[in-house]
């Protein structure tokens, strides 16, 4: 039985638990079978994954140990234990440590893992605290933690697509009310502030990122709102995103436009969402990931528009707003249930710009869209 597979069996019938105590134990077994000694996993996707803690990363060490053989422990500084304590860790069959402002912590994790051959550290660690570790454990081959936890955050529990599902709708709400925040005169950095008002006021914690990119702007995908005051005939790419308090991510893009689009808009937006709609037809469990973006970018090329598709079709979603799988050329990975990422095309040729993006989950009979707002061009003002 893969790692994988025990997760899953771990979490059968637990969908009302996003942080179940067992993934230490999977986490263990996914160590050893990675050839790593012990997972050392700092503030970060990877220890709210497996504890349900969630700080924010500073100087002062937080880590999660996961040694391969032997139990797991949880260091965190004295100012910080009875947040550690309320968290769903504080539940956990896992010894906290507390360390005092005088003590090196760095010394007291190397003491504890004196020997092992290679540590899996946290792909967020900071340089700082990579060189404490290699300091304080001489001779330990210094690896990524993802080579351990990768196969097991990829694959989502019942519970992980519940919180994504419930992230999915409270985006959806935001988008249904950005056409009213949308009229000439208006500056990208206003209409930004009311949608990233929105996006807290629909239950989410943190506001992730807001994309409002208009006119010439439409046509750079990762645009910052700026001061370009919207104008009739605009088109207006929003691509936002949060984090809910469960601690998993929203992300959706909608294109709107002011006043009758331009015809030009008008018929590549058409190609667009028909190509957005055949690569979520084609997701389902064993076709590759590279195989859904050439779904979508072979729909866009034979309409004559495929030098203005510059980027993957999507990524994955869960604690991050990006992370594995990538929907991308070369990525010849097959989906499996539970996986969950976006699909996102987008046309860019230059006086605007378009993008549809929606989150789907592989589900065993094929796909879930958890975005469910309006994919039409959405004429505003008329």
């Amino acid at each position: 039985m893969t790692a994988g597979q025990q997760l899953a069996q771990t979490e059968q019938g637990s969908a009302g638990d996003l942080y179940p105590a067992g993934r230490l134990a999977v986490a263990a077994k996914a160590a050893a079978n990675a050839g790593l000694g012990a997972l050392l996993l700092t503030p970060g996707p990877d220890l709210r994954y497996l504890t349900g803690y969630d700080t924010h990363p500073s100087e002062r060490l937080t880590c999660l140990a996961v040694p391969a053989q032997g139990p797991p422990f949880l260091l965190v500084p004295r100012l910080e234990f009875n947040s550690a304590q309320a968290s769903p860790a504080g539940g956990m069959d896992l010894e906290i440590i507390v360390w005092d402002e005088t003590d090196d912590p760095f010394a007291i994790v190397g003491h504890r893992l004196t020997g092992i051959p290679t540590a899996g550290l946290a792909e967020q660690m900071w340089a700082m605290m990579v060189l404490r570790f290699r300091d304080a454990l001489p001779g330990t081959r210094q690896a990524l933690a993802g080579a351990a936890l990768r196969g097991l955050r990829i694959r989502k529990s019942p519970a992980e697509v519940a919180a994504l599902r419930e992230a999915g709708a409270a985006i959806d709400r935001v988008h249904e009310r950005v056409p009213g925040w949308l009229r000439p005169g208006r500056t990208e950095q206003q209409v930004a502030a009311d949608i990233a008002s929105e996006i807290a006021a629909q239950g989410h914690a943190r506001i992730d990122f807001v994309i409002v990119g208009s006119g010439p702007n439409a046509a750079k995908p990762h645009h910052e709102p700026s001061d370009r005051v919207l104008a009739a005939g605009d088109a207006v790419v929003v691509d936002i995103g949060g984090t809910m308090p469960s601690g998993y991510c929203s992300d959706c893009t909608r294109t709107y436009v002011l006043g009758p689009p331009p015809p030009d808009l008008a018929a590549y937006y058409q190609v667009l969402k028909d190509a957005q709609e055949a690569a979520c037809t084609w997701v389902r469990p064993g076709v590759s990931a590279e195989s859904v973006d050439a779904v979508a970018r072979d729909a866009i090329t034979a309409a004559g528009y495929g030098e203005y598709f510059t980027h993957r079709t999507g990524h994955g979603i869960g604690l991050e707003t990006h992370e594995n799988p990538y929907i991308v050329a070369g990525n010849a990975e097959e989906l499996e249930p539970g996986m969950a990422f976006s699909v996102e095309p987008g046309i860019y040729p230059g006086p605007h710009g378009a993008r549809i993006e929606d989150i789907v989950v592989c589900t065993a009979a094929g796909y879930e869209r958890l975005n469910n707002a309006s994919r039409d061009l959405i004429v505003v003002g008329t």
